[in-house]
């Protein structure tokens, strides 16, 4: 039986039959309960190891999820979006999410906190800062293979965009960049972090028409978490630091 199991790729049924079917003959299961028990054991199995992959796949910051963030650092307003946001609703409908705010207000840990988010229900997600996918995207384009790179990134149903703004780009970064936003427009979600409101995308593009329309692409279906006005991490630790060693008045 063991062997027809694992040949069967049921492994985690293989593993617990003997003390599924001892626990069974105890409690005078049926057998349609310990099937049924067995079914259970190897679902849940089959699925924390594609959650495991999906994980390995995302390159997801391991410790920025929404354990460890401090949701009451947000407005009422925002964090109901986020509420909405981890249902994983937006997906469905190609919503795109950006996230503007101050540099260290949060934008990065709460888009990795999503997007673990977002694994842990089974979908497909990447996180990446923008740099370094334009710069993957340009390496494409130059051995001509720009397509079968967008088709990779078209298997992730939701693409996290990080820092956007952070850096000046020439032409050919913002033309990869425009073509991967003009490919999943309307068909994929991305989630964009930048310290930029739209009004100064032209810093970024530099091309007015091409700013335009990025700017169309992502806010025409989206959700805009506005963080402008959070104090940053680092400027609320240093003070905290400096109030702690500060000395006693007498």
């Amino acid at each position: 039986m063991l062997t027809s199991l694992r040949a069967l790729n049921l492994g985690a049924m293989a593993a617990a039959v003997e003390q599924t079917a001892l626990r069974a003959a105890k409690e005078g299961m049926s057998h349609e309960a310990f099937l049924l028990e067995l079914a259970r054991i190897e679902r849940a199995a089959k699925t924390a190891r594609r959650i495991e992959r999906l994980l390995r796949q995302s390159e997801l910051l391991p410790q920025k999820t929404f354990r460890s963030i401090d949701l009451n650092r947000f407005d009422a307003a925002t964090r109901r979006q986020i509420d909405q946001l981890r249902s994983a609703a937006f997906l469905k409908e190609a919503i795109n999410v950006v996230a503007l705010g101050r540099p260290s207000a949060g934008k990065s840990h709460l888009a990795c906190a999503l997007g673990h988010a977002l694994v842990e229900q089974g979908y497909p997600v990447l996180f990446a800062p923008t740099s370094t996918l334009m710069q993957r995207l340009l390496a494409a384009k130059r051995d001509l293979r720009l397509p079968q790179e967008l088709a990779k990134l078209d298997r992730f149903e939701c693409r996290i965009l990080d820092n956007i703004g952070y850096l000046q780009h020439d032409r050919d970064e913002m033309e990869v960049l425009f073509t991967l936003l003009a490919e999943r427009y309307e068909r994929k979600s991305i989630v964009i972090t930048t310290n930029l409101v739209c009004s100064q995308w032209a810093r970024i593009f530099k091309d007015p028409m091409t700013t335009l329309a990025d700017i169309d692409r992502l806010v025409h279906h989206s959700v805009v978490l506005d963080l402008m006005t959070l104090e940053s991490y680092r400027a609320k630790n240093a003070s905290a630091q400096a109030n702690t060693s500060a000395p006693v008045a007498a």
